[in-house]
């Protein structure tokens, strides 16, 4: 079992690395699920969005891991926006998932047009209040989303999730969370491998370090103090995004990982996400 755990902003304890379930199918999830719990994972993010909450649900109540000992992360997706259908599409994702409770609970965009996300978060603080919950953040909020947040609502976020990587490290967006100790996860912590693995940079400090291109990025991730949830569906590769805790990363070759960024976003911008737009 993984050791190393960030404590949220309540004190509730989340592991580092958790393994991302997204377009992973009711036919793999029960292998990549065993892999993943005998090579240390305890944390799992999931999505209502995914379809797929029924399936981790069952890959995890066949292993023999007490519930209190996982981490389980769903979201709201954005269709089901306002307070009255946050509160009811919470109870679906515990019902797919066979839980009477999540560790923590997201709103998957913040959909800003439709103007929703504020009476939804106070949807997720009253499960929250009512210990449904352990934890509540947000995915995919800017700077401006989260001021209004916290603003207008009693409870700071205890989590943004967000891509970020190496080519796009959001360090301005990461400075202002850390700020307000809002605890920042990477959704797409290894670009989907859009050619940055084989970036010349990171291949060689890959070889210096006798680690993997992947292992040196999701290192550096955790050296900017941020957790990461690589999804995979490979056995071999769950297992490799996992050994990452025997090393650290000197600062030049942080500096020159942190030196990549071209602020150059692989997936939607979250300004131009609505109700309705993604599928």
């Amino acid at each position: 079992m993984i050791e190393d755990v960030y404590y949220l902003n309540n004190s509730y304890p989340m592991p580092k690395v958790g393994l991302g379930v997204y377009k992973i199918t009711e036919e793999e999830m029960e292998t990549s699920i065993e892999a993943a719990l005998a090579a240390g994972y305890r944390a799992f993010d999931t999505a209502y969005f995914y379809k797929n909450e029924i399936a981790l649900g069952n890959a995890l109540k066949h292993s023999d891991i007490p519930r209190e000992d996982l981490f389980i992360t769903s979201k709201l997706w954005n269709d089901y926006q306002g307070y009255d259908k946050t509160i009811e599409y919470f109870t679906k994702s515990i019902e797919n998932l066979g839980t009477d409770y999540l560790d923590l609970f997201l709103i998957h965009w913040p959909c800003e047009e439709n103007d929703l996300f504020i009476e939804s978060y106070k949807a997720m603080e009253k499960l929250y209040e009512q210990g449904w919950v352990r934890a509540i953040g947000v995915c995919n909020f800017k700077q401006h989303h989260l001021e209004r947040l916290m603003e207008e609502t009693d409870v700071v976020p205890a989590v943004n999730q967000i891509e970020v990587h190496p080519y796009f490290n959001q360090q301005e967006l990461q400075d202002f969370c850390d700020k307000h100790d809002i605890a920042v996860t990477a959704w797409m912590p290894l670009m989907r491998n859009q050619g940055l693995l084989d970036n010349p940079i990171i291949t060689d400090i890959a070889k210096r370090y006798d680690k993997t291109p992947a292992q040196i990025v999701l290192r550096w991730h955790l050296a900017h103090n941020r957790l990461i949830i690589p999804k995979s569906k490979t056995p071999d590769r769950i297992r490799e995004n996992i050994d990452i805790f025997d090393f650290n990363l000197e600062l030049t070759d942080i500096a020159q990982i942190d030196n990549l960024n071209v602020n150059e976003r692989q997936g939607k911008d979250p300004d131009k996400v609505a109700i309705g737009t993604l599928k």
